[in-house]
């Protein structure tokens, strides 16, 4: 079933053109990613299918049988309400017969309550609120009852992720999720929830996202908008660079038959009289032509600097017994660690573990509690924090690039100015003379990461640099970072990011305890997960040996299939195999009844013990996922 076709789009602001000419098709269960440099109209692009931007000219084409949500950076809410309020502001139908259940429940009109739970049956809504709240949970929204605007940002992204995949369960209609940079703001747990939930669920999906083992789990079609093009491939990651490599090859190749060409017809030009014959006129159409092909420039502005770096000393930075709370919430506990040269840490744990304050508490952004710091007489901090560029309403980008220097030092002795190395940040010189206030938020932290370089650090401290940067520029970035010869701290729950840079892991667990792992991010969580295998299967040991020798009551399933559970875990799944068919023809009866009934107070007792049992329902189906997820 085609979803989305799309025909000759072409969208520009002022004289920049984003993209020109492009064609597309979405069909039913395609999960497309789309790959650009920040300012290429990835969001444009998205907000043109949820029709909230017009292109320029071309026709998009939407089935109007399909349903389009859209997961953006702007999000709208009401700050007064709670958050199971704005939860239950969706539209889809089966959201309102769930409110007007929950309003016919405080009225004393049995007609209103009959009426609701016959929309409630139709609608299949008796076990969407405990869905809506199991997936709060994943994303650690717990209090229900907090304003939405008292809380973070990176929790309103949450609460509002929820409700977009709650909406998208929630719709009877066949529905395109676009999603824009939905990691953002997630921990490693949650990025993995939210990973495993999209690559098993048959939705239909348009993705904008930096994190590439992300992309790879989920998606498995590739949109490269690149030169004002939009390019397709099938397959993963990897096998969009192969492509793009081949199809930039081939270009230079047809540039370079072209640049040939181009100079033998250009002296027979030089040659030709002013007043041309028609008969030449074919031969110079197709000069023009191969001029054209011919100045095709196909230089990419790159992140590859060799800087002039001040020189560590001996001693980097030392921590000793750092201690730091707020209120019963322990961050720091002695926490002691010697930072040496060229050492690259990665900080990884939950949200509101303690990560930023130490980041804080090393600058001196924020006082400890206890405990000693030390820092190298020779050490130059360079911080790219959470909280972005600090500017003027109507500065330039390039003015505020001077502020620091005219010019940047490089490594042989030489210097570049401060717009070559804006250029290198792929500002081109329209870019350096605008107000930075009139950047895209990619654009922005571009900018920002530019001006902590520009800085000449010897010590880069960076707090969830990929946040809303581009893949282009992740990639330069971390060639860069791997080149780097000074000292270096990542915050950063992108995975992909942190392998190919760190050299080992300081985890926060929680409690002030902070583990010293040797190694890279996924070496990290294997290990993590070995343990707690291993501890499982300790557990399972420990168990009495009376309860071991125990025999099932019921042979539902061979036991070959359930060797990886333990004796309890498959006493529990063959009890819930059981309870599972009585627990549904309970309800259906419970339905019956209702439907059949007229008295109020029946009607209030039958709706209370029908929201218990599917409850109950509930929490048994998702522990037998949970059982079969081990057996698998």
């Amino acid at each position: 079933m085609n979803y989305v076709s799309a025909e000759n789009l072409t969208k520009s602001y002022g004289i920049k053109v984003l993209f020109e000419n492009i064609s597309f098709h979405i069909n039913e269960g395609d999960k497309i990613a789309i790959v650009a440099k920040n300012g290429s109209g990835k969001s444009t692009l998205l907000k043109i299918l949820m029709g909230k931007e017009i292109a320029d000219s071309g026709n998009v084409m939407i089935n109007k049988d399909i349903q389009v949500v859209l997961f953006d950076q702007e999000i709208d809410f009401d700050p007064q309400l709670s958050i199971e309020e704005f939860m239950m502001t969706l539209n889809s139908p089966p959201i309102i017969a769930l409110k007007k259940y929950h309003q016919s429940l405080l009225s004393n009109n049995p007609d209103e309550m009959e009426k609701a739970i016959a929309e409630m049956e139709i609608q299949k809504a008796w076990d969407l609120e405990n869905e809506m709240k199991q997936i709060l949970s994943q994303l650690k929204i717990t209090d229900l009852d907090l304003k939405m605007g008292t809380l973070s940002g990176g929790q309103i992204k949450r609460v509002a992720l929820a409700k977009l995949l709650t909406e998208t369960r929630a719709q009877h209609r066949h529905t395109l999720l676009i999603m824009d940079e939905p990691t953002n703001h997630l921990d490693v747990e949650m990025v993995e929830w939210l990973e495993n939930y999209l690559s098993k669920a048959k939705i239909t999906l348009l993705l904008v996202t930096h994190d590439r083992y992300f992309l790879d789990s989920v998606c498995d079609i590739i949109w490269e908008m690149e030169d004002k093009n939009l390019y397709f491939h099938n397959g993963s990651y990897a096998t969009y660079l192969e492509n793009k490599m081949i199809r930039e090859d081939n270009l230079n190749s047809t540039i370079d038959k072209a640049q040939n060409l181009y100079r033998k017809e250009l002296e027979w030009m030089r040659r030709q009289p002013k007043a041309r014959t028609t008969k030449s006129k074919s031969r110079i159409d197709a000069f023009y032509d191969t001029e054209k092909v011919a100045k095709t420039d196909t230089r990419k502005d790159s992140l590859e600097l060799d800087f002039e770096m001040k020189r560590l000393g001996n001693k980097i930075l030392e921590l000793k017994d750092i201690n730091k709370r707020f209120g019963n919430n322990v961050l720091l506990k002695d926490f002691s660690y010697s930072f040496q040269r060229g050492e690259k840490v990665g900080i990884v744990g939950k949200n509101g573990a303690g990560k930023s304050t130490l980041l804080n508490i090393i600058q001196g952004f924020e006082p400890k509690d206890s405990g000693e710091i030390e820092t190298g007489e020779t050490i130059k901090f360079g911080y790219f924090a959470q909280k972005g560029l600090q500017y003027k309403e109507d500065e330039r980008v390039i003015d505020f690039i001077k502020e620091i220097g005219e010019n940047f030092p490089l490594a042989n002795g030489k210097t570049i100015s401060a717009s070559q190395f804006l250029r290198l940040f792929l500002f081109d010189d329209q870019s350096q003379y605008s107000p930075i206030s009139k950047l895209s938020g990619g654009e922005k932290r571009r900018l920002h990461l530019m001006y902590v370089l520009y800085q000449n650090p010897n010590f880069l401290i960076f707090d969830e640099p990929t946040n809303d940067l581009d893949l282009p520029t992740l990639t330069v970035l971390e060639n860069f970072l791997q080149n780097f010869q000074g000292s270096l701290i990542i915050v950063s729950h992108d995975r992909y990011f942190m392998d190919r840079i760190v050299d080992h892991v300081l985890a926060f667990e929680g409690e002030g305890r902070i583990r010293d792992f040797v190694g890279n991010f996924s070496e990290y969580r294997d290990a993590n997960k070995n343990q707690e295998q291993r501890t499982k299967n300790q557990d399972a040991v420990a168990t009495p040996i009376a309860e071991k020798e125990e025999k099932p009551t019921t042979n539902s399933q061979p036991i070959a299939t359930k060797k990886k559970l333990s004796f309890k875990e498959q006493r529990e799944l063959e009890t819930i195999e059981k309870e599972i068919p009585e627990l549904e023809e309970k309800r259906k009866k419970i339905l019956d009844e209702l439907n059949n009934e007229s008295e109020y107070e029946k009607i209030l007792k039958l709706s209370s013990e029908l929201e218990l049992l599917s409850g109950k329902l509930e929490e048994h189906e998702l522990r037998w996922l949970e059982l079969q997820e081990k057996l698998n």
